[in-house]
């Protein structure tokens, strides 16, 4: 009783924040995604189990690490998708032998992955054309990233070439901190400079 009663509190909380948090995204795509969770549904224990696909920890740094984090979400996504079209049943024409009653399922069936399939085409389609347009940038550092998984720690050149290279990059990660830092006091600097510019401004704000 007490797992059903928790499970609605969230499923009432998770539909807030997605009357809350759609403000961005086209109607059509929202009913589309709702018409998808109709074909793949769980039950609310399964879904409010407390191990999210995608954990928001990570959007509650810095406006940067949010930038890569989503970058990578959405290419999971693409990645996530095709692997959802690639289960789908492949239409499947009747044969003479099968009854009425069995080709009718059949091709109920079919319509209905049809159907899921059209719309997932949709849904792929709307997430590949935000990641091209707004995380260009992202997804070349997550490239990036995914290249320094392929190195070959056996190789010999590899490992003298990477002792070589390493001085410079030390360097530079031992500098980055500072000049984080740097950028955030010319940033606070400007910050004041302005609101010293504008005194009758700030006298209106207080």
């Amino acid at each position: 009783m007490v797992s059903s009663v928790r499970a609605v509190v969230c499923l009432s909380l998770w539909l807030t924040v997605c009357r809350v948090s759609a403000s961005h995204i086209p109607v059509r795509m929202n009913k589309t995604i709702q018409n998808l969770l109709l074909h793949y549904k769980i039950s609310a224990k399964e879904k409010f189990n407390g191990k999210p696909v995608f954990s928001r920890e990570l959007l509650e740094g810095k406006m940067e690490e949010k930038h890569i984090f989503i970058g990578g979400v959405l290419e999971t996504y693409e990645q996530l998708i095709d692997q959802m079209l690639q289960q789908l049943p492949e239409q499947v024409a009747p044969t003479s032998t099968e009854t009425k009653a069995s080709a009718d399922a059949s091709a109920s069936a079919s319509a209905s992955a049809d159907n899921v399939r059209t719309d997932l085409n949709f849904i792929l389609t709307k997430i590949q054309r935000l990641r091209r347009d707004r995380y260009q940038e992202q997804t070349k550092l997550l490239q990036g990233l995914q290249n320094l998984k392929k190195i070959n720690f056996k190789d010999f050149v590899v490992q003298s070439k990477a002792l070589w290279e390493l001085p410079w990059l030390y360097e530079e990660a031992s500098s980055l901190p500072h000049q984080k830092e740097m950028q955030r006091k010319r940033r606070r600097r400007r910050r004041q400079t302005r609101r010293g510019r504008n005194p009758a401004r700030n006298m209106t704000h207080n």
